[in-house]
């Protein structure tokens, strides 16, 4: 959240910031309402001061007429203030000043690592794999939940575990905290986080609470696209000690997403589903912290990719490409031989104090004062999509799929085969 004070003093370049991302906000508005709201408040301190001097003097008939007043006045002010935060929480983050210009054609390719495996015969996609070697069953998921599912069987249900084994070993030996966190958030947690703001919500499933009895249903919880959604959360209206930054946590959550408006695309396989497993990484760092723990991040990823043994490229997101609460993004993109082409499997981002000023997350300084977190977020394994780039780039003209090297400690075999 920006708060309004900020956007007072430097609206204008707020205002260029923001247009970096497409976005074009009616501060004219958002400060009239809160120049009413001031109006109130003020209007409303005074009355509860007359009221506690009626009170003082025993005035009851005077005590009355002021508490009516006051009440009128309180609930204008309550809904003043709902309006004032409905309009602000439409303000996205603002990108940092060395994030590039333009839309997602001006992303920029940092540097690509890996050679691109050059096969002597034409490679099958994950989805011809997984039937043949009997790990991937869409027919039957379909079946069971419709489209969009899959079920993980055997040889493919290990080669997940294996990475879910591998990836806690590396971050906690690098101080992150293992966390497996509910899946399910109540609905105001999800205007804290920002993504749904200016559209977006209908992308995530709901669960109503249906009362039997009256016969109707209150909307309450929406299943975590993501485990940010329920870790960020986690610290609401908490104060950190300086000591206990950076709080680092590495996160497995289950995710899902009704992928409205991308019918027709990636619809064959496990890219693109209802529902997949991930691995985060989530940080609360101060603000001079930020810059290195996302480095940090990223040379973990990096490392993780590389001890696999997968060509990828690290690319830098153009401002119109960055998510509503990014401040800057880097994603990871690896290769797909059946699609001949890189496709993202990480992001790693800081959202700076953003999503700490709407959970109200801060640390005290060592001088007694207290200031807001830097939040961070990083994908270390979206797990559909790694098993994927697994599958088909160490995949065998016999069909069978060789297990990357780092990861046979936990799957006790070299080859997956029929």
């Amino acid at each position: 959240m920006i708060d309004i004070k900020t956007i007072r003093e430097k609206r204008t370049e707020i205002e260029k910031q923001l247009a970096k991302k497409a976005f074009k906000i009616n501060f004219d508005h958002l400060i009239e309402i809160d120049n009413e709201r001031l109006k109130l408040i003020a209007e409303v301190d005074e009355l509860r001061t007359k009221r506690n001097e009626a009170a003082a003097k025993r005035d009851i008939e005077k005590g009355r007429e002021i508490k009516e007043h006051l009440e009128k006045k309180e609930h204008a002010l309550g809904a003043v203030e709902e309006e004032f935060l409905r309009e602000l929480y439409k303000i996205p983050n603002t990108p940092l000043p060395n994030v590039p210009e333009g839309d997602e054609s001006h992303n920029v390719i940092v540097k690509t690592i890996g050679k691109v495996n050059k096969f002597d015969f034409k490679p099958a996609d994950h989805v011809a794999l997984g039937e043949a070697l009997d790990i991937i069953d869409i027919p039957r998921a379909a079946k069971v939940s419709g489209s969009r599912f899959a079920y993980l069987k055997g040889d493919g249900a290990l080669l997940e575990l294996a990475l879910i084994q591998y990836a806690f070993k590396k971050l906690i030996a690098k101080g992150y905290i293992p966390i497996f966190p509910p899946a399910l958030i109540k609905q105001e947690m999800t205007s804290g986080l920002g993504y749904w703001q200016s559209g977006g919500n209908e992308n995530y499933y709901t669960v109503k609470d249906y009362d039997l009895e009256n016969e109707q249903s209150d909307l309450n919880l929406y299943l975590v696209g993501t485990g940010e959604h329920s870790v960020v959360p986690m610290h609401t209206k908490e104060v950190f000690s300086e000591k206990e930054l950076p709080k680092k946590y590495v996160v497995f959550s289950p995710s899902f997403r009704r992928e409205s408006g991308s019918y027709g695309k990636d619809t064959r396989g496990i890219l693109r589903v209802h529902q997949f497993d991930k691995i985060e990484m989530i940080a609360f760092v101060r603000p001079e912290e930020d810059e290195d723990v996302r480095e940090e991040m990223q040379a973990l990823v990096e490392e993780m990719m590389q001890e696999l043994e997968l060509p990828y490229q690290v690319v830098r997101l153009a401002a119109g490409d960055l998510g509503f609460p990014s401040a800057e993004t880097t994603d990871i993109e690896t290769w797909i031989p059946s699609q001949e082409k890189y496709r993202e499997t990480h992001s790693i981002s800081t959202t700076t104090d953003f999503q700490a000023k709407r959970f109200n997350i801060r640390y005290l300084k060592n001088d007694g004062s207290k200031a807001f977190v830097h939040i961070l977020n990083g994908t270390a394994f979206a797990i559909g999509r790694i098993l994927i780039a697994i599958i088909e780039n160490y995949q065998k003209k016999d069909g069978s799929v060789e297990v990357p090297k780092i990861l046979r400690e936990y799957i006790s075999k070299d080859t997956l085969s029929r």
